[in-house]
């Protein structure tokens, strides 16, 4: 297939937000900024449960490389239909991460069950579901409805869009609590979703196990390289406060 270029999305609460209602999920759920990972204090003030991080890393030679090992040892996947625990999306669109990022966190765990019925999202869901990873990634490719709302959202935000095809310098990743109760790790770039483990029924995306399985090791890993780069950041899907 030709390859489509998107403008990239910012990690920003109101334009996941809005993007995400735009498409179908209920207004009852939104995206909130996680201030800290490790600080008890700021994480207990968020409201709950959480069913989603979007976390954002730097793409270094550090991260790039760990990437490129662990994903090479990855087996193929072929997930699909209503027994995947969780839905799964290639990216085969440049610079489309954060709304590969986006549909992983609306699309599974609690958020699935809240999208609207009859909406674009739904419509979408339950055309992509039966299909096979190559065939889903070629229907999002070619989704005039999903493609038309990720360009509005891209205008959108605090920074102004960068230049189309500019490299942006990072990658989105989706953590979320599958319908099976593991936390699961949804990258596009990857060959199929990553199972990190189980969850006890009283633990989300935002417990202390849930983040230390999940966007903690690659902060670890980069304070570890002593690269010096640290441009992370994380939003969560929560109850919203406003329904």
């Amino acid at each position: 297939m030709s390859q489509k270029t998107y403008i990239p999305l910012e990690n920003n609460p109101e334009v996941m937000t809005k993007l995400a209602h735009k498409l179908g999920l209920s207004p009852t759920l939104a995206f909130q900024d996680v201030y800290s990972l490790t600080d008890q204090d700021l994480i207990e003030i968020l409201p709950r449960p959480a069913h989603a991080l979007l976390f954002i890393y730097p793409c270094t030679d550090d991260s790039e490389a760990f990437y490129t090992r662990v994903n090479e040892a990855e087996p193929d996947y072929q997930g699909a239909g209503p027994d995947e625990p969780v839905m799964f999306y290639h990216q085969t669109i440049r610079h489309a991460c954060g709304l590969i990022g986006l549909l992983h966190c609306i699309t599974n765990g609690p958020a699935a069950d809240l999208i609207r019925p009859d909406s674009d999202l739904d419509t979408f869901l339950k055309e992509a579901m039966p299909l096979r990873p190559a065939e889903r990634a070629r229907f999002l490719h070619d989704s005039e409805v999903i493609g038309v709302a990720h360009a509005a959202a891209a205008q959108t935000g605090d920074t102004s869009a960068p230049p189309l095809g500019e490299d942006p310098g990072h990658a989105f990743i989706a953590f979320v609590k599958g319908k099976d109760g593991h936390l699961w790790e949804l990258e596009g770039r990857r060959k199929g979703p990553v199972d990190l483990g189980e969850l006890g029924v009283d633990e989300d995306v935002l417990s202390d196990k849930a983040l230390n399985m999940g966007p903690l090791p690659f902060v670890r890993r980069e304070e570890a390289a002593g690269s010096g780069v640290l441009r992370f950041s994380c939003t969560v899907l929560r109850p919203s406060v406003d329904a």
